[in-house]
């Protein structure tokens, strides 16, 4: 701890320039209405929301507060959003931003994204022993018995319907909490969802498989196409916490997550969707 507050004092000496840039209409309405609001889902150790929504946690909430710290302006305010209805909320001025979402370039054509913030393949949790030997989704595909769990209103429920995964054989939750239960419970014989979103699966009878063959998603913070030049400033202050070594501080040591060399590769949204500008 001692050393992620020298690095935050390091990046504190790093940041003040950037105060001196012409202000941006988004960041002219935060100063003046005091807070910025930010639509967030719990998806845990990335976001953590308190059970009276007002207060948020984890890796993502620790970035996009030091960015914000950085270009001058107040940590994050949480307002809790399902996943299906933030881009729609973001382009009806509902709140200034999303916290995250999987970069696609669907979205692309609809927001802007700040460079990742994580990174992840997708992967199945299944059972602890994998009772019913999965592999990946074509074994699901191919015996329609099978029930997989998807958070409703996410890239994980597109792609399994567009492989081929019957929409009657989907058991669609609320969150990763509710996917991990589902399965548990046995009302589903996998959840499908990013490799790193149940943290220590095992500790919960759980097993993962990896697809190792499939691509690296990146999960970014989401922006209304007016706001690209906000979205810039936010961009400049990420490349600041990754060569200062605060990110890979909180990322790789604070929370664990094993794939940092993955990420620190990833310093825009086209590094992993290339139409995405």
């Amino acid at each position: 701890m001692r050393s992620l507050r020298i690095l935050l004092l390091i990046l504190a000496s790093y940041s003040l320039p950037t105060l001196a840039y012409a202000e941006d209409p988004l960041s002219a309405s935060i100063r003046k209405a005091g807070e910025v609001k930010v639509a967030l889902a719990s998806s845990p150790p990335y976001i953590a929301l308190s059970p009276d929504g007002k207060t948020a946690t984890g890796n993502v909430v620790d970035v996009i507060n030091l960015a914000l710290e950085g270009m001058g302006l107040p940590t994050l305010t949480p307002i809790f959003v399902a996943w299906a209805a933030m881009i729609p909320g973001l382009t009806a001025n509902q709140f200034d931003f999303v916290g995250g979402l999987t970069i696609t370039e669907a979205r692309c054509n609809v927001v802007a994204f700040s460079a990742p913030i994580y990174a992840y393949r997708y992967a199945l949790y299944t059972l602890s022993g994998n009772p019913k030997k999965l592999r990946g989704l074509e074994r699901i595909i191919e015996n329609s018995n099978t029930k997989l769990a998807v958070v409703t209103g996410t890239l994980s429920e597109a792609s399994a319907l567009k492989r081929g995964v019957k929409s009657e054989q989907l058991v669609r939750v609320t969150d990763v909490q509710a996917g991990a239960a589902t399965v548990i419970g046995g009302r589903a014989d996998a959840v499908l969802m990013g490799q790193f979103a149940i943290p220590n699966p095992e500790q919960k009878g759980l097993q993962i498989i990896v697809d190792e063959q499939g691509p690296v998603e990146g999960f970014g913070v989401v922006f209304r196409k007016e706001d690209v030049h906000f979205r810039d400033e936010f961009n400049k202050q990420l490349d600041l916490l990754r060569s200062s070594g605060i990110w890979k501080e909180l990322y790789a040591v604070r929370y664990g997550l094993p794939n940092w060399e993955t990420l620190a590769e990833l310093t825009k949204a086209s590094d992993v969707v290339p139409s995405c500008k």
